[in-house]
């Protein structure tokens, strides 16, 4: 028996609230679902539809198949957009092949595209903050007329070679945190004297409740995991937040990834540990973990309150059911 097992005292698991999927993956999930029901397989889909390795290998079990550029799709192929969101220049490439399209898009990046669109219109330098490369990232710039410029930082504000009076707006990624964004578009404001930019509420709720809920978990706990892929934004994002809190933390893909030896801590075995999720891990892997750590060591399972998310984003009219259209129309 090893050190960990024979520790007599049951480890408490605490789990965050709210954790996992969020509003948007829910629906990018069930577009490539209802369009492999209502067309059959195979259904194309440009990108991973969230950046999960256990959702995406799921979909392409039931027949959907994930490419990287739209000229790997077939003549008259049906396509699904991922919820992170493409260029204007993919756009305009399904409609010139006459692709049957559904647009996974994240309603909350599509109100990112929109307020860059107006700025723009406005004649103002688009400044987005975000991470260089991010599919987000991509699709966000590829959908504004205008030069962007990428801040990531303030440092990257101070760098821009644009006059201190010249008209700019930011706008967001939205796996980014309200927190996160503070300082950056603190350095917008010191910088400029003519900024424009959206409500913080623009931000994405659910990357800001989760981050908030594992500022919580933090506060109760010894150490933490966060399920998700290890190139999730948000994902990264939780983890670094933990880490930012003094508590160790892990990013584990699933329950594989776990090790006993996390159990020890620096002065012995630890007591609590928290775990929370992405918002593209579902929570099948976060009770993976949670048996995982029951094999190793005798456990018992908490739930912290936290807010409670009601937020649903309606599917396509071409993929609704009936019951969606009566729900919808209600």
């Amino acid at each position: 028996m090893s050190d960990v097992q024979s520790i007599a005292a049951p480890l408490r698991v605490l789990l965050a609230a709210p954790r996992g999927f969020c509003a948007g993956v829910v629906r990018a999930i069930a577009i490539v679902e209802r369009a492999l029901e209502a067309h059959g397989a195979p259904v194309y889909v440009r990108h991973e539809i969230v950046h999960n390795r256990h959702v995406v290998d799921r979909l392409a079990a039931l027949g959907a198949v994930f490419v990287e550029e739209l000229d790997e799709v077939p003549d008259g192929a049906v396509t699904v957009f991922s919820a992170h969101g493409v260029p204007a220049s993919v756009v305009d490439a399904a409609t010139a092949r006459s692709l049957p399209v559904f647009d996974a898009t994240c309603p909350l990046v599509t109100k990112v595209h929109r307020h860059g669109a107006r700025f723009a219109q406005e004649g103002r330098h688009i400044l987005l903050i975000g991470h260089a490369g991010h599919p987000e990232v991509v699709g966000t710039i590829g959908q504004i007329e205008a030069p962007v410029h990428l801040v990531a930082d303030p440092e990257d504000v101070d760098a821009l070679a644009l006059d201190d009076d010249a008209p700019v707006a930011y706008i967001t990624q939205t796996t980014l945190s309200v927190d996160e964004t503070r300082a950056t578009i603190a350095a917008i404001h010191a910088r400029f004297s003519d900024v424009a930019g959206p409500d913080v509420a623009d931000i994405c709720y659910a990357t800001q409740n989760r981050q908030n809920a594992v500022r919580d978990l933090a506060q109760q706990c010894d150490a933490l995991i966060v399920v998700g892929a290890a190139n999730s934004s948000n994902s990264n994002r939780l983890r670094d937040v933990a880490a930012s809190l003094g508590k160790p933390a892990w990013l584990v893909g699933d329950a594989s990834d776990v090790r006993a030896e996390w159990l020890i801590g620096p002065h012995g075995p630890i007591t609590t540990i928290g775990i929370t999720a992405g918002a593209s891990a579902p929570e099948d892997l976060v009770q993976g973990v949670i048996d995982h750590l029951a094999s190793i060591r005798k456990i018992s399972v908490a739930e912290l309150d936290g807010i409670r998310e009601n937020v649903s984003f309606s599917l396509p009219a071409a993929l609704r059911r009936p019951a969606d259209r009566r729900s919808v129309a209600g």
